[in-house]
């Protein structure tokens, strides 16, 4: 897969324009969570480590709309824990564990779908109803979502799929 919002198991969804770069990615978040009202509770939830930036970079897209953000590390909300942002450094996460009970969206962010170091879809299934059946947005890379049949179990609203190239330089020792 290379493009957003064409996979096969997104009946009713439609195409949506290709973007490139981290501005790329920000962007298309940023216009999928422009219709929810300032202030609105957004959960993200992914894999333990590899998750936690991307949902931090997007925080950033968003940051000037007064959000109330949260992680849920592997989708239990007994560990959730509240994204602030800290002037010079950006958005982190406290140490401090909070109760969510309700959100506006539910951010599933693809690491989670990962063998080895994510959770069953089923345990997305129950994060998403324990919050409400919130707006379900998938972020993910090289279309993991859909490689892993997650976009045939989940609701999604929305879904944003990057792919990554990467090369390195180096000098000669």
């Amino acid at each position: 897969m290379n493009s957003f919002y064409t996979f096969a198991d997104t009946a009713g969804m439609e195409s949506g324009e290709r973007r490139s770069g981290l501005p790329g990615l920000t962007g298309l978040f940023r216009e999928s969570v422009a219709d929810l009202p300032d202030g609105s509770r957004i959960a993200f939830t992914g894999s333990v480590g590899g998750c936690l930036p991307i949902a931090e970079l997007l925080a950033l897209a968003v940051r000037k709309r007064g959000f109330q953000l949260s992680f849920v590390p592997l989708a239990d909300p007994a560990e959730a824990r509240p994204m602030r942002w800290a002037e010079g450094v950006g958005f982190t996460v406290g140490a401090e564990k909070m109760m969510l009970q309700q959100a506006d969206a539910l951010v599933v962010l693809g690491g989670l779908a990962m063998p080895k170091i994510g959770r069953p879809v089923e345990e997305v299934e129950s994060l998403h109803r324990q919050l409400g059946s919130p707006r379900l947005i998938g972020v993910g890379f090289m279309g993991v979502l859909e490689r892993m049949g997650w976009t045939k179990r989940l609701p999604f609203d929305a879904l944003i799929d990057g792919h990554i190239d990467a090369a390195m330089w180096s000098k000669e020792r």
